[in-house]
């Protein structure tokens, strides 16, 4: 069992191939990813036509100043496990009322979590204060942190809190030693692996357009750097995600 817990089929050229060859690449579910509202009902079409296709429902930091109001409704829809991507991303925001207004989106969709008891999709750059802060006010939140790129002392909080974490194909990259030493660290009841395709595409595909065929690297990579099996890893992460979402095979 193989499981992409973060991707935006949306986004790619022809999702209905990738998806193919995700399949056919032993990829038994992936979690398709919401960023902003106009973006929404690509990701939930996809999730609607396909069994092995889920959705989340939320608005990524850099899509802060858009409308959130729709959120919530979309949360009952069967095929959405799970609110985000959300978060706080400061590398552009460098301004407070930008970072004020990313904070505000973020504890709305924190609250939709708790309210909901639905699992939250955590992005995170560049604030690991603030965001630490908003998990701690929002005591009783579950989720992950995506594509994570922080320190390990973050991560161990987080983890702390009940939280997952989720390691990309950042982690196969040469100038990623910090994202190497938390990805092994990381219990393994408490990691999941993901594509954040289109981007980010693991050696050997560096350069490539990202697709979740591609999480099978990012699988035979953290195995070997935690020293277990290439199965192991595949089912542990899958089985992680089906506790953390409730859905998947």
């Amino acid at each position: 069992m193989l499981i992409d817990s973060h991707c935006h089929l949306n986004y790619l050229d022809d999702p209905e191939e990738a998806i193919g060859r995700a399949r056919e690449a032993g990829v038994t579910t992936c979690l398709c990813i919401s960023v902003d509202e106009a973006g929404f009902s690509a990701v939930k079409s996809l999730a609607t036509r396909h069994a092995d296709i889920w959705a989340t429902a939320g608005v990524h930091p850099d899509a802060a100043e858009g409308n959130l109001e729709w959120i919530e409704a979309e949360l009952a829809y069967e095929r959405v496990v799970a609110v985000g991507e959300t978060g706080l991303d400061y590398l552009h925001a460098d301004d407070a009322s930008a970072q004020a207004r990313q904070r505000e989106a973020f504890a709305l969709q924190l609250d939709l979590g708790i309210r909901h008891d639905m699992p939250v999709v955590v992005h995170t750059r560049q604030a690991e204060k603030d965001t630490l802060d908003l998990l701690q006010a929002h005591r009783g939140v579950k989720g992950v942190l995506h594509c994570f790129t922080e320190s390990w002392s973050m991560a161990k909080e987080a983890l702390d809190q009940g939280f997952y974490v989720s390691i990309s194909g950042i982690v196969t990259f040469k100038n990623a030693a910090n994202v190497r030493d938390v990805a092994a660290k990381v219990p393994a009841d408490r990691l999941l692996i993901e594509t954040d395709s289109p981007w980010l595409a693991p050696v050997p595909k560096r350069g490539k357009t990202n697709e979740p065929a591609y999480v099978a690297h990012t699988a035979e990579f953290l195995a070997e750097l935690r020293q277990t099996p290439v199965e192991t890893l595949r089912q542990g992460t899958a089985d992680n995600f089906i506790r953390l979402f409730g859905c998947g095979v």
